[in-house]
């Protein structure tokens, strides 16, 4: 008698809407640098920055490339005459106050902006200049941080204990013993869980955490995502400091701030950087920004990089996105889609019809292209494969799809 196959593992379903098209808010105290880093990401001057809050108030967008050697490579190979790299959305969203939960500081307006988003770079102020007004009268980040924290959560516990009320009254209505009733009171139970992650137990000492830090069943996710709570949300911690400071790597809240982070919300990443350093380089040429940082980096006597293509990436990856290109002398393209995408909802990327008539896709690595020089090379040494629908496809795979008439 064959021995028994194993019972596959849940399938771990992640926090988040679906789908390849998400979006970075941009989001923080006024006053902390957050359209600054917008308009020097996007290379444009859409957010308002101002020495005072509240200069923005409609959020802006734009799209932000994504660096990548491996799509720089591949379009010096193909010599295309149309190159699209990959893209984040992001989104600066006006500046967020204590109080904002109950409406302080158009605060109503601005936490609906945080909810049509799928991330947040969350900007935090390290940097002292008196002519840089504080709204909360002096630069403390570990204090901005629990601001932000506070205000979130707020908004989700008052969104989950109406959404609680309206679940109690149609699961009391509901025939329980029926498939449909059963999952209206398993909604229930997930939505009265989460509001208990938020608040914790603090006659316990057990204090509230962001929903995005339990580890939830695959059924719980469902629901949780219909909620579209922000403290679902990842976080990315960027911590703004003077130019000085970038350069020699130290401040004195850099410790106190992640000494939080590892408190409250472990794991999540810290990036330091510079909108001053940032403005000052995004006005000088190729060779002059080289001549900058080296000059920088020697007075400090350390190494001064750039930081925006890490905070682009790290938002790009903190999403759950990835890319697979597809490459020819008309166009090299880098297509964004989530991680744990089978071919044929890749290929259906590029058009709906690619997946609807989905045949077979020749995939190969980008590792072995690069190795082996070109496609010739690659098929003759037997890594050109033929996918079907099942193949889940991997960061960097170049694709040529086939698909019926």
């Amino acid at each position: 008698m064959p021995p028994k196959k194993a019972a596959e593992p849940e399938k771990k379903l992640r926090l988040g809407r679906p789908g390849n098209n998400l979006k970075m808010g941009i989001v923080g105290l006024p006053n902390v640098g957050k359209s600054s880093l917008f308009n020097i990401l996007t290379k444009c001057d859409l957010g308002k920055a101002a020495n005072f809050p509240y200069a923005t108030i409609d959020p802006e967008e734009s799209r932000v490339i994504v660096p990548d050697p491996r799509f720089d490579w591949l379009a010096d190979l193909y010599q295309p005459s149309n190159r699209v790299p990959a893209f984040l959305t992001c989104i600066d969203i006006a500046g967020l106050t204590a109080g904002a939960s109950t409406g302080a500081g158009l605060g109503n307006a601005f936490l609906s902006h945080v909810r049509a988003v799928d991330g947040i770079f969350q900007v935090v102020r390290a940097f002292d200049d008196a002519e840089v007004i504080h709204v909360e009268g002096d630069v403390n980040p570990v204090r901005d941080m629990e601001i932000i924290q506070t205000e979130l959560r707020l908004k989700d516990i008052e969104w989950l204990e109406k959404q609680i009320e309206t679940s109690k009254k149609v699961a009391r209505s509901a025939n329980a013993t029926t498939l449909a009733g059963k999952a209206k009171q398993e909604e229930l139970l997930t939505q009265q869980k989460a509001l208990e992650i938020l608040v914790g137990k603090p006659e316990e000492g057990v204090p509230g955490k962001d929903v995005r830090k339990h580890d939830w069943n695959a059924k719980e996710v469902e629901v949780i995502n219909q909620l579209n709570l922000l403290s679902s949300k990842p976080i990315l911690y960027l911590v703004n400091l003077s130019e000085r400071d970038y350069a020699r790597k130290k401040n004195k809240w850099l410790p106190k701030i992640k000494a939080w982070i590892d408190e409250n919300n472990p794991g999540d990443l810290l990036i330091p950087f510079s909108v001053a350093l940032e403005e000052r380089l995004s006005q000088l040429d190729e060779a002059e920004q080289a001549d900058a940082l080296k000059a920088l980096g020697e007075e400090h006597k350390t190494t001064v990089a750039p930081c925006l293509g890490k905070i682009t990436k790290a938002g790009y990856d903190a999403l759950n996105l990835q890319r697979y290109f597809t490459c020819g002398p008309q166009e090299v393209r880098a297509w964004t889609i989530q991680a744990g995408t089978k071919a044929p909802q890749a290929a259906g990327v590029i058009h709906s019809d690619f997946e609807k008539k989905f045949v077979c896709g020749d995939i190969m690595a980008f590792e072995d292209l690069k190795e082996l020089g070109n496609e010739s090379a690659v098929k003759a040494a037997g890594k050109l494969r033929q996918q079907g629908k099942p193949y889940v496809m991997k960061d960097g795979d170049i694709a040529h799809w086939k698909a019926g008439a």
